[in-house]
């Protein structure tokens, strides 16, 4: 298992950027709850699950198999 973050590097420097500004929250969720701290509690349950491969919520990291 690996966690990278996206490729395309104008988009993570855009959420990175998006993160700071809501203090360490993900910018795609409206609530700010324990969780939704980047890495949110729905992605950790994602790299938890050993056949999940994919992007985060909002695209930021990617998970590999």
């Amino acid at each position: 298992m690996k966690i990278r973050y996206n490729e395309d590097r104008a988009m993570v420097q855009k959420i990175r950027e998006g993160i700071l500004k809501k203090g360490g929250y993900c910018p795609c969720r409206l609530a700010k709850t324990e969780d939704n701290l980047c890495m949110c509690r729905e992605f950790r349950e994602q790299i938890a699950d050993p056949e999940f491969e994919g992007y985060c919520h909002c695209r930021l990291y990617y998970k590999e198999k």
